[in-house]
């Protein structure tokens, strides 16, 4: 996406700590259920799609 910390804290209006944090995390993420459904919600108007099949990740779609 080529967005900074701040940027994506602003869109899922979250606080900067909170996306830094997030980001820090080895494995999955530790945060309120709320605060990161905006996250991904935001990711996800955006264009980026969640893959939980036989490879987790995270790709940008078509």
């Amino acid at each position: 996406m080529g967005w900074t910390q701040t940027v994506l804290s602003k869109k899922a209006k979250v606080a900067l700590g909170t996306v830094s944090r997030m980001e820090e995390f080895d494995g999955p993420v530790a945060a309120r259920t709320d605060t990161l459904g905006r996250v991904v919600a935001v990711l996800e108007k955006a264009g980026v799609e969640f893959l939980n099949d036989e490879r987790p990740g995270v790709r940008q779609r078509r």
